[in-house]
């Protein structure tokens, strides 16, 4: 029995020891444990003062967000901008009702509001309570002050929507008088350049050969000659159709293939005969009409020109404007024996060989064009009323738009898909504008629908005169470039002036330049 006692002390000793050591060990983990979450805790405390201490200015940690704040429906916030927004309405109606003292109290609590709301924006922290206080009561006395004058919801709501109406209005008005100005900057012939127009015009009637050499070539065999590249451009602007002519002619290998059917109006007939008689373009043949000359475009076989003549709100000059617009519908009927031709507005540049276009394969369609419909918003439905049964039982919505400018036009299609006739129809039926309100390119996609065949978009590059953001090299890989923006480029809104005459001078060809760039820089 003594051998199992003395046998049990050392195991009891050293099982006694082990426990110790586990409690041991236990407690320096705790330790530890604690230890790292309370120095964790201390560094947020900790980081300003280091922060501080590099000598840099912060913003603090921990910034209010004054939009999710005002968006928040229980915030001191929210509740000082709704105040706000009812006192403005109180506001409109005390002055409508001729109390000015009320108006002027509401005036300086909502100027209190705004400091106060500004205030929070800027440092970032929460109105409080204390601050909020005075304002919320003000404003709530007043707002019920504004109800003992009858100011109520119903009162509220009729006059802001009458106010929202009115200004409505006013926002229709602006915008349509500044798409009016801008049209008639783009359109209109800029001071400086009006002494090149009566330079020309006095070279007219001083110089008998200039009529003379006129008159041969409206009977040229060269204007009838399918075998040759025939160009159509209708401009009333001298400098913008020398432009389109010039650079037109500096990209081919032959120039004297080139004829030019260029049409103006009866005021700027004289200077832009002038200058083409007087200006060799290395030999193509330009050959210059008025658009008074077509004694067939008149009341009785277009209605085009009868709605033109019967706007009482336009002069002649405007009217021959509109006319020169709507020449592009009547290219069969100018050019009875061609077969094909290239339209060219006069805000064209071209910087390639266009003679590829009159060898196109046009799979029996009338007419040439780019495709404007990269954009959603060059969608049919976009240029007409897809409301009115008319549209809506004829086209697709979704048909892809393109654009005037550089067109190739097969006139033996055209007569053969009647298109003028088409034309003249969807004239009629817009004459109220219940289909379109106005413009050229919605009666051309009517007319034209189904008949178009697309061009690549190297041919014909939109976009310049009002759009920064085209890439330059897609511009520089351009068949044409159109500025069909308001900032053309003899305008001063569109380049500047140092630049101006330097562009003018240099993109004018033929011998009698000097006196032109001479009178530009004046």
């Amino acid at each position: 029995m003594k051998r199992r006692a003395s046998e049990w002390r050392p195991r009891l000793s050293s099982w006694i020891t082990n426990w110790i050591w586990w409690i041991l060990g236990i407690f320096l983990v705790v330790a530890l444990v604690l230890f790292l979450v309370q120095h964790h805790q201390t560094i947020p405390h900790q980081l300003p003062m280091q922060v501080k201490s590099t000598g840099f200015k912060d913003d603090p940690v921990e910034r209010m967000n004054f939009t999710e704040d005002l968006l928040t429906s229980t915030s001191l916030t929210r509740q000082l901008a709704d105040q706000m927004t009812l006192s403005k309405a109180y506001l409109v109606i005390a002055k409508e009702h001729g109390n000015f003292d009320f108006a002027a109290e509401l005036s300086s609590q909502i100027r209190n509001c705004q400091r106060l709301l500004s205030q929070a924006a800027v440092n970032g922290k929460r109105i409080t309570l204390v601050e909020a206080r005075p304002i919320v009561n003000q404003l709530s006395k007043l707002i019920n002050k504004a109800l003992d004058y009858h100011y109520d919801i119903s009162t509220t709501i009729s006059t802001l929507r009458s106010h929202v109406q009115a200004l409505e209005e006013r926002v229709i008005v602006a915008t349509v008088q500044s798409a009016a100005f801008g049209r008639l900057a783009a359109e209109s012939l800029p001071k400086n350049l009006q002494c090149v127009n009566v330079k020309l015009t006095k070279d007219w009637f001083e110089e008998p050969p200039l009529r003379l050499h006129a008159e041969e070539q409206q009977h040229s065999l060269r204007l009838m000659d399918i075998n040759l590249y025939h160009f159509c451009v209708f401009s009333d602007n001298v400098l913008a159709a020398s432009v389109v002519v010039n650079s037109t002619v500096a990209n081919v290998k032959h120039p004297q293939q080139l004829v030019f059917h260029v049409v103006t109006d009866n005021t700027n007939y004289q200077a832009m005969a002038a200058w083409f008689l007087k200006n060799d373009f290395k030999g193509c043949t330009v050959v210059v009409r008025s658009v008074e000359e077509f004694s067939w475009l008149n009341e009785s076989s277009s209605p085009l020109f009868k709605q033109l003549a019967s706007a009482e709100t336009q002069n002649w000059h405007t009217r021959s404007l509109s006319l020169l617009k709507y020449l592009r519908f009547y290219i069969p009927e100018i050019h009875p024996l061609l077969e094909r031709v290239v339209f060219l507005d006069d805000d064209i540049v071209v910087q390639r060989d266009l003679t590829p276009l009159f060898s196109l394969n046009m799979h029996g369609s009338v007419i040439g064009a780019v495709e404007t419909c990269l954009d959603s918003f060059h969608r049919l439905y976009n240029y007409v009323n897809f409301s009115h049964p008319l549209i809506s039982s004829a086209f697709d919505p979704q048909a892809c738009g393109w654009a005037f400018g550089l067109n190739v036009v097969d006139l033996i299609a055209w007569k053969k898909a009647n298109v003028t006739a088409k034309f003249h129809y969807w004239l009629q039926q817009n004459a109220d504008g219940l289909l379109w309100k106005e413009g050229t390119l919605p009666a051309g996609l009517l007319s034209f629908y189904g008949l178009m065949v697309p061009l690549d978009r190297r041919w014909h590059v939109l976009g310049l005169g009002y759009d920064f953001e085209i890439d330059i090299r897609l511009i520089e890989s351009a068949a044409t470039v159109h500025f069909n923006g308001n900032m053309k480029p003899w305008l001063k809104l569109g380049i500047t002036s140092d630049l101006h005459g330097h562009i003018q001078c240099s993109q004018l060809s033929g011998t009698d330049t000097t006196d032109t760039c001479n009178c530009l820089r004046k």
